[in-house]
């Protein structure tokens, strides 16, 4: 509450009814600052158990193109399932047809080695020749066992 000094002699106390909405703008910004950062981690939503590994963590890119092949060998680019049969057009329209840009490989750690190296063969046909291994960070030296 805050109140206005009469300097003219009065001994009455004014009121203003004013709402002081900076601190109100302060918050809002700061959840929108918590916001950005927030939203580009939570992107890719297919759900794959992971091998760890011990290795340095790379830098991540801007725009990540994610493949990811699941336990019972279906494919997902980003969030959406593909075909394996249409696996190079998914590709040049997730890249915009840049062959140069990393393609990040998630495997589910019970698929076989064999199909594993059997997609990699898909993606090197295709011409994508940057092709990244995922795993999830680990702690001990154990190497995902």
């Amino acid at each position: 509450m805050a109140a206005k000094l009469d300097l003219g002699g009065g001994d009455e106390l004014v009121e203003t009814h004013e709402i002081n909405v900076t601190p109100f703008i302060d918050v809002i910004l700061v959840l929108l600052i918590i916001f950005m950062v927030a939203a580009p981690l939570a992107t890719v939503d297919v759900g794959v158990d992971l091998p760890s590994s011990n290795a340095k963590p790379q830098p991540r890119p801007d725009k990540p193109v994610y493949l990811t092949l699941q336990q019972d060998l279906k494919l997902s680019l980003g969030s959406k399932t593909v075909d394996r049969a249409a696996l190079g057009q998914a590709l040049q329209a997730a890249t915009g047809g840049d062959r140069e840009q990393r393609v990040f490989l998630r495997a589910d750690r019970k698929v076989p080695y064999g199909d594993v190296f059997g997609l990699m063969n898909e993606l090197r046909r295709a011409g994508y020749l940057k092709v990244a291994l995922v795993g999830l960070e680990s702690v001990g030296g154990d190497g995902g066992r």
